[in-house]
């Protein structure tokens, strides 16, 4: 028995005991890399990040006015739908709920649902309430480092677990979209491109929604 899977048994051992393990998950300590698709480039230049939708007033931010933003670190366990988990990752960017309440954001009553824009025409939707819960983030990092290509650089959405909190909805990864351009608010639900391939809409890890019935 070589000592990484040794490590890796014992650590998921650990973290089922912690009930940090949802159902039918395994630990990796790796960071596998899914997306469908190419890579895009990215030109800091003409990048560009919008929210439009069931808003008071479209907003557009370039790269360097994004990175301005208020920021905060957050620890996540995330939790793919092709059943590999990852603990303790750290990220840092931008929460939606620090714009709201920096004054960067105004939104509708109507505001119901967030379609999330990424490059390529590729979307993913979430209802508002757990885009403004605290697991959910505009990441730029990862670990300290900015994000590589290959998982997002240079904004992706994050969503996962905190340790400790049980009242927040986790679901799984692919609900936070790579190389992310804009969101959309919106008053009715869009389900995106895996949903409409056959994923569950809520995608909630504990019941183990990753298909639809």
């Amino acid at each position: 028995m070589s000592h990484a899977w040794q490590k890796r048994a014992e650590d998921e051992a650990r973290m089922r005991r912690e009930g940090r393990l949802p159902p039918g998950q395994s630990l990796t300590h790796k960071f596998p890399v899914l997306h469908y698709g190419p890579i895009p480039p990215f030109d800091p230049a003409t990048w560009d990040f919008r929210i439009w939708g069931e808003v008071e007033e479209p907003v557009r931010w370039t790269w360097e006015a994004f990175q301005q933003l208020p920021r905060r670190r957050v620890v996540l366990d995330i939790h793919c739908v092709t059943r590999w988990s990852k603990f303790d990752t750290v990220w840092e960017g931008v929460a939606v709920r620090d714009l709201i309440e920096h004054g960067y954001l105004r939104l509708k009553p109507s505001a119901r649902y967030v379609i999330q824009h990424a490059e390529y025409g590729y979307t993913t939707n979430l209802p508002l309430d757990v885009v403004l819960q605290d697991n959910f983030l505009l990441a730029t990092h990862y670990n300290g480092r900015p994000l590589t290509p290959e998982h997002g650089y240079p904004l992706r959405a994050v969503i996962g677990a905190i340790p400790g909190r049980e009242d927040l909805k986790v679901v799984y990864f692919w609900k936070g979209a790579k190389w992310l351009r804009g969101l959309e608010f919106s008053s009715v639900d869009k389900p995106g491109f895996w949903e409409q391939a056959g994923y569950h809409n809520e995608a909630d890890v504990w019941r183990e929604q990753r298909v639809a019935r």
